[in-house]
């Protein structure tokens, strides 16, 4: 009855602790691809190659419904794969829809036509590659009409926290938020739009100033997760055992994962 989570690297651990919380009973497996981190530089066929690799390796480990807790993934691969190749009995969710259902207050779900909402000023900071997806503007056009979008790509926010450099990474974050507000000054929502970014959100909050509502995806995501499994329960595959997996190296990336959401966690080769 294993659930698989799927990151890039550390980023999706705030999506996987926010559903552990949500699903107690249900074991969860981890991937991170931390020695092909960042996915944010890389191109839409790389992103794709290892994503799926990373996908087989969870579905061994027993999980039929896996999610991509890695924004970049999801943008860059995600369609392709529901198109052509994951398997009838088996299933893969990204993060975007959750965290757009929420911004423009859609319920899970609603299928009805775009319509005007809240928000109209909306600051996007995502990797280089999610950015360059426009994603995040197409599954919002599917929901809301009127919202102006003003996407950031955060390049070396990703690099520095996998690094354990939290210094660098609040100071990437600072100059990031900068350049966005010289062109959207005031905008009344801000996304964060990858997994890692929620280690770092006090800090966007913070450049951002308090006026300004900030969205990241752990806990929509864990809410979306409990509610699809209710509706889906026969989804869940054989797996029963709760695991951490990396393409990196596992003292590394326990090190740096136990510094960045201040819990050991042991992280085993995928």
């Amino acid at each position: 009855m294993a659930v698989g989570v799927f990151d890039s690297g550390l980023g999706g651990l705030t999506v996987l602790d926010a559903a552990a919380k949500r699903l107690p009973d249900v074991p969860f497996v981890y991937y991170g691809d931390n020695a092909h981190a960042p996915y944010g530089v890389r191109d839409a066929d790389d992103i794709y190659d290892l994503t799926t690799k990373g996908v087989e390796r969870l579905w061994a480990a027993g999980c039929d419904l896996v999610i991509l807790a890695c924004n970049t993934a999801s943008a860059a691969a995600l369609k392709r794969m529901q198109e052509k190749w994951i398997p009838s009995h088996k299933r893969v969710l990204g993060v975007f829809v959750p965290l757009i259902e929420a911004l423009t207050e859609r319920q899970w779900g609603d299928n009805s036509p775009p319509r005007e909402v809240a928000v109209k000023h909306v600051a996007l900071f995502a990797t280089p590659a999610t950015v360059a997806s426009r994603a995040f503007q197409r599954e919002l056009a599917f929901r809301a009409i009127g919202v102006d979008v003003e996407a950031q790509p955060c390049a070396g926010v990703v690099d520095a926290i996998e690094q354990g450099d939290e210094i660098l990474a609040e100071a990437l974050v600072r100059s990031h938020v900068e350049a966005l507000l010289r062109r959207m000054p005031k905008p009344d929502a801000a996304v964060l739009g990858c997994t890692h970014y929620p280690l770092m959100e006090h800090v966007f909050q913070d450049a951002l100033g308090v006026d300004v509502r900030v969205f990241s995806q752990a806990s929509l995501v864990a809410d979306s997760l409990a509610d699809y499994l209710a509706r889906h329960p026969a989804i869940l595959g054989k797996g029963s055992e709760s695991m951490f997996l990396t393409t990196g190296d596992p003292k590394s990336v326990s090190k740096h994962a136990a510094q960045f959401l201040g819990r050991k966690i042991d992280f085993q080769a995928a």
